[in-house]
C-alpha cells in the first residue's frame, strides 16, 4: 500500500551491525514465534513482495507497546506480508487483530505466514482499500457489531495516513495508542520544498501537522535509526 522510494531503504552498515547486535543478544534463545517470524520474511520475499516490513526489534517494540497497555484490540493498516501482524497478534493470548491491506496478495501471502504461525484465530483480514475498509469499520463499531480498538498500527499508503487517523479515531477506546509508521522519511519530512514533489513526504508532513491540531491526541515522533535505515514512528495517545 505505499509508495516506494530508494533512497528510504538504503543501508547503513552501522547502524544495521547494531541492529544485529541488539537482536541476537535479546532474542539469542530460539522460540517457535522466532522461527515463524523468519518464515514469514522468507515467504513474503519468496512471494515478490517488497522488503518494506517493519525491523526485528521494530516489530518487538510494537508487540511490546500492545502487551505493556494490555491491548486486546488491535487494528493494523497495511498488512503486507503479515510480518508485524504476526508480531501484534502474539502479544498476548486474547489478542485479537483485523488487518487491512488493499493488495489481494498481500493478503493471500499473509494469511499463509499468519496460520502457519498458528495466530489464524486471532487475526482477521479484510482487503479492500484503507479509506472503504475504514469506513466500513467505524459503521460496525457504531452499530455496535464490534468492540472498539484500543492500539492502531498503520503503515500503508503515506498520502493516507491522515485519513486513517481521522476515521481510526471514531472506534477507539479513551486511551487508545495510534502508531503510524514511516513519517520521518530520512530527514526529508522537515522539507517543505521536498514536499512539493514526494508525495511520502506530503503525507507525513501532513498526518503530523493533522495530529498537532487535533485535541484529542498527545502525540510525540520517535526518530529511528536501524537495519532499515533513518525513519521513525508518530506515536499518539487518544486522550478522551
Amino acid at each position: 500500500m505505499s509508495t516506494i522510494n530508494a533512497l528510504d531503504h538504503e543501508k547503513n552498515a552501522r547502524w544495521a551491525a547494531v541492529d544485529d547486535y541488539v537482536w541476537t543478544s535479546l532474542y539469542s534463545t530460539p522460540t517457535p514465534l522466532l522461527s515463524s517470524l523468519s518464515a514469514a520474511l522468507d515467504h513474503q520475499h519468496a512471494s515478490g513482495l517488497p522488503d518494506i516490513a517493519v525491523s526485528r526489534l521494530q516489530g518487538a517494540f510494537l508487540a511490546q507497546q500492545t502487551a505493556l497497555q494490555n491491548r486486546k484490540h488491535v487494528l493494523e493498516v497495511g498488512t503486507l506480508g503479515g510480518y508485524s501482524t504476526i508480531w501484534l497478534a502474539s502479544a498476548a493470548p486474547k489478542v485479537q487483530v483485523v488487518t487491512v491491506d488493499i493488495e489481494a496478495k498481500h493478503t493471500e501471502v499473509a494469511r499463509h505466514s499468519v496460520t502457519q504461525a498458528g495466530f489464524a484465530e486471532r487475526v482477521e483480514f479484510i482487503t479492500a482499500p484503507g479509506v472503504e475498509a475504514l469506513s466500513k469499520l467505524r459503521d460496525e463499531v457504531k452499530a455496535g457489531k464490534r468492540e472498539r480498538f484500543d492500539f492502531v498500527f498503520i503503515d500503508a499508503d503515506k498520502a493516507g495516513s491522515a485519513d486513517y487517523v481521522n476515521l481510526s479515531l471514531d472506534m477507539v477506546v479513551p486511551g487508545a495508542c495510534i502508531i503510524v509508521d514511516n513519517v520521518v522519511r530520512r530527514g526529508r519530512t522537515a522539507d517543505a520544498e521536498v514536499a512539493k514533489t514526494d508525495v511520502n513526504v506530503a503525507g507525513s508532513r501532513k498526518v503530523i501537522e493533522a495530529v498537532g491540531r487535533n485535541p484529542r491526541l498527545e502525540a510525540s515522533v520517535l526518530q529511528t535509526v536501524g537495519e532499515k535505515n533513518y525513519d521513525g514512528m508518530l506515536i499518539c495517545r487518544v486522550v478522551d
